[in-house]
């Protein structure tokens, strides 16, 4: 389905990221690893080059903060295969101080991680837009969250050490009309711009959460990572070709 598809993925060596690379080369496609971290960039290259020894895989470093660092990958990709066919947004850059309570946020740290997170979206983007019109076509994904579609259910946190960051609604709720600005003004231009929001991963959460989290649900409860896969692959093949400016939901239910 996806064969011979150059795919950027930001933050490719993360935990969704590497899941994404992998669905990527199962339908033999190019999954290009474009992460900060060139130790585990390179690791997880090197992980599924061995799970894929006639794919290609390829790891290069990206800081989704800095136009030139966009620019190199653009033009090197370009380079060695004369095509880019999608980018997949899945950074998720923060700083140290992420992840306090609402009362604990300083203003600092609120516009700070808006813009490196949101903010790179914007500038990987923009950039790549721009390397999309020159070529006559092109394909970005966006991954958002069932708290850019809802407001956050507080509730389930009770008695567990996690909260909901107010940073992360605003960006995911962000850049959701982000995803539908960019697809309406390249109107014309053979560019698809569309996001996926996903429910919760299950990353060892505490047992309490996962309960309460999955009492919203309609069958499993919290997902795997391997449950975004299909939406993936159909956002990056031809067979969506007309599906446009959309974001599509996948969390059992959670948001109803």
């Amino acid at each position: 389905m996806l064969k011979d598809k150059v795919v950027v993925i930001t933050g490719g060596a993360g935990l969704l990221g590497q899941e994404f690379a992998k669905s990527v080369l199962e339908k033999n496609g190019i999954p290009i690893i474009a992460d900060f971290n060139e130790d585990r960039g390179l690791e997880t290259t090197n992980v599924l080059q061995n799970l894929f020894p006639h794919g290609i895989v390829e790891f290069k470093a990206l800081d989704i903060n800095n136009k030139a660092s966009i620019l190199q990958l653009i033009v090197n990709l370009n380079q060695k295969y004369g095509h880019i066919d999608a980018l997949v947004n899945n950074a998720y850059p923060r700083n140290k101080n992420y992840g306090r309570k609402f009362e604990d946020v300083t203003y600092k740290d609120f516009c700070e991680n808006i813009n490196i997170n949101l903010g790179g979206y914007f500038l990987t983007s923009q950039q790549f837009l721009n390397y999309f019109c020159k070529q006559g076509c092109g394909n970005i994904i966006n991954i958002s969250s069932i708290y850019g579609v809802i407001a956050p259910r507080f509730e389930i946190y009770e008695n567990t050490q996690m909260t909901m960051p107010v940073e992360y609604a605003v960006i995911k709720s962000a850049l959701i009309h982000l995803t539908k600005y960019m697809a309406k003004y390249y109107r014309g231009k053979n560019i698809r711009v569309n996001a996926i929001s996903l429910g919760g991963l299950f990353d060892k959460q505490p047992i309490t959460f996962l309960e309460s989290y999955k009492s919203f649900c309609l069958n499993k409860g919290m997902l795997d990572k391997s449950d975004i896969n299909g939406t993936l692959v159909y956002l990056l093949s031809d067979l969506s070709q007309f599906v446009n400016g959309q974001n599509i939901i996948v969390d059992d239910g959670f948001t109803l």
